[in-house]
């Protein structure tokens, strides 16, 4: 893999996923996957006028061994230096950037009752302090390969031309492989932004999902939420890209809204473990069936996270032909597979879809309908046959996607 486009990956990442500023404080965190990658990216950010740069290394292998040895007690404890770094972080308000890579099948054999129990212990103390993060500060998800992800992709291959293909991958779908990917970025912003445009000048109230697997489901939306894609703003006006790569134009629907049933298209991985052919059965809006070909308790077990992880927090339209699903694989990460096609998640709503949320308290999004969580869990549903029909306020039908693809009405 030629250097320089790697070099450009990290100066994206840097300039507009995280959109440093001078003086600001950056956080990255990563897996040992890529150290090489992860100095470059912090010689970026000091590029782009960063004051200081720490990494926070994480190993998968030693999440396992813990979960392994470790009492629930002690993984879900939070000792006072850690609850001291929220406390801090929650008023200096750092650039945070996650870099991906870890195994999708590295925590299989975890205790995973434990987890989700010391989950639930540690959110109960660390969620105050993200809460009062939400919306204040910049932050960016993004990926490089390991071998044990890239080895999950493409099994044939030896390990080094496995990461190679899956650093073609990456850099193709994260728009990172051209000569100047920060100008394609800002041209493939302004695409989103007008696809959002349209869908908001629909003023609807609901959606309804139709596909031949068996998706048939009406989802309530938001009246003060608005349709909105990868570029976000914080409360002071800074702007930022979240999630690279992103394909998607999102909002967050009316908490106790939905009622039917939704198939997943693609596996969901979760935790260092995968969720397969996968369905679950909403009624007021909330998630009071489900079931899974493969780790059915894990599904059950997210689900049971909160009182907020069984209602959903996002829906998202992605067209079936978005360059992640051309490339015809499945990544097996999530960052990846919810940008091939449309998906929705549960748990956690977005409260930057309210129009003017920067004015807005917590409590405020909570009346408006804005569901609240630990946890935000994407799903994939966007099959090629899938039909959105939006219904607006005054009644009127409209095909928002048609055969899996925007309609006519929305080109």
């Amino acid at each position: 893999m030629k250097k320089t486009l790697i070099r450009n990956y990290a100066k994206l990442i840097a300039r507009m996923g995280a959109s440093v500023q001078p003086g600001q404080r950056v956080v990255i965190m990563a897996q040992l996957d890529q150290p090489e990658f992860i100095a470059m990216l912090a010689e970026e950010c000091y590029r782009a006028g960063a004051a200081d740069v720490s990494v926070e290394w994480q190993y998968q292998p030693l999440e396992k061994l813990a979960s392994r040895f470790e009492s629930v007690r002690e993984l879900g404890n939070v000792p006072s230096w850690e609850e001291e770094k929220f406390r801090e972080r929650s008023e200096e308000l750092p650039v945070t950037i996650k870099i991906l890579s870890a195994d999708p099948d590295g925590m299989k054999g975890a205790d995973r009752e434990k987890l989700t129990l010391a989950s639930m212990a540690r959110n109960a103390i660390i969620k105050p302090y993200q809460d009062a993060m939400t919306n204040k500060y910049q932050w960016c998800v993004a990926a490089v390969p390991s071998v044990g992800w890239a080895k999950k992709i493409f099994p044939d291959e030896r390990a080094n031309t496995a990461v190679e293909r899956l650093w073609e991958l990456i850099l193709e779908t994260a728009r990172a492989d051209g000569k100047d990917p920060l100008t394609d970025w800002m041209w493939h912003n302004r695409k989103l932004k007008d696809k959002c445009d349209k869908l908001n000048g629909l003023d609807l109230e609901s959606l309804e999902y139709w596909s031949s697997n068996g998706t048939r489901l009406k989802v309530g939306l938001i009246p003060q939420a608005q349709f909105i894609s990868g570029r976000k703003s914080t409360v002071d006006g800074k702007h930022f890209n979240p999630n690279i790569p992103t394909e998607e134009c999102f909002t967050t629907p009316m908490r106790g809204k939905a009622e039917g049933i939704v198939y997943a298209v693609k596996p969901l991985s979760y935790g260092g473990e995968l969720i397969e052919d996968f369905w679950l059965r909403f009624e007021n809006g909330k998630a009071v069936e489900c079931g899974a070909g493969k780790n059915a308790s894990l599904l059950e077990k997210i689900i049971a996270m909160d009182e907020g992880a069984a209602y959903l927090g996002e829906c998202a339209l992605v067209p079936y032909e978005s360059p992640i699903n051309q490339t015809g694989r499945l990544f097996y990460n999530t960052l990846f597979d919810e940008n091939a096609c449309c998906h929705l998640a549960l748990g956690r709503g977005y409260s930057n879809t309210i129009v003017g949320f920067e004015k807005y308290q917590k409590s405020d999004f909570t009346d408006m309908g804005v569901n609240d969580s630990s946890v935000h869990v994407d799903f994939m549903i966007g099959a090629e046959d899938l039909e959105i029909i939006g219904v607006t306020k005054s009644g009127e039908r409209i095909p928002v996607f048609e055969n899996g693809t925007w309609s006519k009405a929305l080109h």
